[in-house]
């Protein structure tokens, strides 16, 4: 996620302590009250809002410059970009863009149909000066209400330490502020259909950065259709998290047991290279019916066969387990 779509270098840090990163397209529906959300910041720092947007053809650009003034009037500074190509060129594209125009030391990214909290850059930007080299995360709650509630009760539930191992299934959720100089090594990729969140997390993961969350909810996250993470196709994502899943864990193990002998698991170990199915010593499960078939063959392959192993606890979805004691991951 190296060097895309930036049209002019990013500026210097500034006195300007925060910027708010606000890509757009189409996003007349939410803007009221997502640009309220920003104006009722309590943040006592210096503050601006960078917006692009990416083609709009509805009203966006119209109500953003109506609200631009009472956001000035505000101490806000509100600079706006945009191309009115035919066709949009993506999340991407569009974060680049707000991201080189923006001037703050610290970034908080904003998609235009989620809705901050009033404490939101303040809390984000206290944990951002105690942890400099992190992406700073927080709790947040689903809109309309109760949509995914087990999957949103789970990520806002998870310890520091899954937030690292979990970090395939939270990021495109995980709104981040970040320090500057973490954008300029890790931007944001063009196309869209592309997890650039996810791909974010992962590069600056490989730059030495953390992951770090604010137990807070700070957001109010829309769950719609027309949403740009609905445009990404599972298949994609997956593709990405097996990927990251072998460079830093798998590369490290000689060998380690799959635990989940159904779909899932046989899908993580037709998706593994060559290499790591090789380290793959068993599926353990709790279907009986799977463990008295004792094997799993792979597509007419000679290679076999795998013990099918009753776990004592409960069964994860899909997890990894080192058969070193000291390496261990789930992977769910």
């Amino acid at each position: 996620a190296s060097g895309a779509g930036v049209a002019a270098p990013l500026c210097s840090a500034s006195p300007l302590l925060q910027s708010i990163i606000l890509p757009m397209y189409n996003g007349a529906r939410w803007l009221p009250a997502c640009l309220q959300a920003v104006l009722d910041q309590d943040f006592q720092g210096t503050m601006e809002l960078c917006v692009f947007d990416d083609a709009s053809k509805d009203d966006s650009l119209d109500i953003v410059s109506c609200w631009a003034a009472r956001l000035e009037q505000q101490g806000i500074p509100t600079l706006v970009s945009g191309h009115k190509s035919t066709e949009p060129r993506g999340v991407g594209y569009a974060k680049n863009q707000a991201v080189a125009q923006s001037r703050g030391r610290y970034l908080c990214f904003q998609d235009v149909d989620d809705v901050m909290m009033p404490e939101r850059v303040r809390l984000q930007c206290e944990a951002a000066v105690r942890n400099p080299s992190s992406i700073i995360g927080c709790q947040i709650r689903r809109e309309p209400e109760g949509s995914t509630e087990r999957y949103t009760r789970w990520i806002n539930s998870l310890s520091p330490e899954q937030l690292l191992t979990q970090v395939g299934s939270t990021s495109p959720h995980f709104r981040l502020l970040v320090q500057h100089r973490t954008v300029s090594l890790c931007l944001f990729l063009l196309h869209s259909g592309v997890p650039e969140d996810l791909l974010f997390f992962y590069q600056s993961l490989r730059q030495g950065g953390g992951v770090c969350r604010v137990d807070r909810c700070l957001l109010v996250y829309s769950y719609h259709e027309q949403a740009a993470s609905q445009s990404v196709v599972e298949e994609t994502i997956w593709k990405h998290r097996v990927m990251f899943l072998q460079e830093r864990v798998l590369s490290q193990w000689d060998a380690f047991t799959i635990w989940n002998a159904g779909k899932q698991g046989r899908r993580l170990y037709r998706s593994l290279s060559p290499t790591n199915q090789k380290k793959v010593r068993a599926f353990c499960d709790v279907d009986h019916k799977k463990i008295r078939k004792g094997f799993y063959t792979y597509e007419e392959s000679e290679v076999g066969p795998w013990l099918c192993h009753a776990l004592t606890g409960t069964a994860c979805s899909l997890g990894l387990q080192a058969d070193k004691p000291s390496l261990s991951a789930l992977y769910s």
